[in-house]
């Protein structure tokens, strides 16, 4: 049985020594970029390979196309063989906690085409916590070998600003935001140019998937909150974004986790949008 969302420790552990299973490290810090990779150093899942945001997962910047762009798919496809994820293995990938960084890496492989990804549900800290064991990377962060990596893209999981440009002026879709509240509404702006967001936006931030102990809240419980933001809209009419197409993918995995399956990323997100100023920009009172 593939899983395809979530993956809890206990079935992790199972298979910690499969070598039909891909465990990525995807730990980060917006703030301190090179701190993922310093903790992979010190310790991580045995057996995990670590995949940087910026490096690979994220493709060229230039200025005007958002803070992490989507990789060109054929060099995603080589960032994965590198890492040793072949077309036929079950893929795990985790990071600190949420989910929110390790999300990332499960959207980029169903874009690709490869069902068998899912997130460790509470991350690192909810390994470490039940005393699991730990490796030590020492001078490599790429252990497995090469693999085989066959893509099918997937082009309509992803629109465009031109899309988001029409839905603004001509509606046709619901956009969400999974941005923090305060960003959402404009108070605080910590990343980007321009406070604010996309004109006609709803907020779903994508921290409130998670609840105690750290673990993706339940498919029931997903389901009733998504469906009652979303009304009357169809999910397949649901365009997630949030500042830079990352924390988005939380709220499309919780989504499918949901049994909400059909929605869309909008990869570049806030920074891409706000990157012009003469698009127009919608800020919301503060409650």
């Amino acid at each position: 049985m593939a899983f395809t969302t979530i993956i809890g420790t206990n079935d992790l552990a199972e298979h910690i020594t499969d070598s039909q299973w891909a465990i990525v490290d995807c730990r980060f810090q917006l703030a301190d970029e090179p701190w993922g990779e310093r903790e992979h150093r010190i310790a991580h899942i045995p057996g995990a390979v670590y995949a940087h945001l910026d490096r690979d997962l994220s493709g060229p910047k230039t200025g005007s196309n958002g803070r992490h762009p989507l990789p060109d798919p054929n060099a995603l496809v080589q960032t994965l063989i590198r890492l040793g994820i072949g077309s036929g293995m079950q893929v795990v990938a985790y990071d600190q906690d949420s989910g929110m960084f390790a999300s990332r890496l499960w959207w980029m492989l169903r874009w690709l085409g490869h069902d068998a990804v899912a997130v460790l549900d509470g991350g690192f800290a909810k390994w470490t916590a039940e005393g699991r064991p730990v490796g030590a990377a020492g001078s490599s962060h790429y252990a497995r070998p090469p693999a085989r990596f066959t893509a099918t893209l997937r082009a309509g999981m992803a629109v465009g600003l031109d899309t988001i440009a029409g839905v603004v002026e001509h509606g046709g879709a619901l956009l969400l935001d999974a941005r923090a509240p305060e960003r959402y509404r404009g108070d605080i702006e910590p990343l980007d140019r321009v406070p604010g967001h996309i004109p006609g936006a709803l907020n779903r931030f994508f921290q409130d998937n998670v609840g105690p102990p750290g673990v993706l809240r339940s498919p029931d419980e997903l389901r009733a909150t998504y469906l009652g933001i979303f009304g009357d809209v169809p999910v397949e009419q649901v365009v997630c974004y949030c500042g830079s197409g990352v924390t988005a993918c939380h709220n499309l995995l919780a989504l499918e986790h949901a049994g909400l399956q059909g929605a869309k990323l909008y990869p570049g997100s806030w920074s891409e949008w706000c990157s012009d100023p003469s698009r127009p920009v919608e800020r919301s009172p503060k409650k």
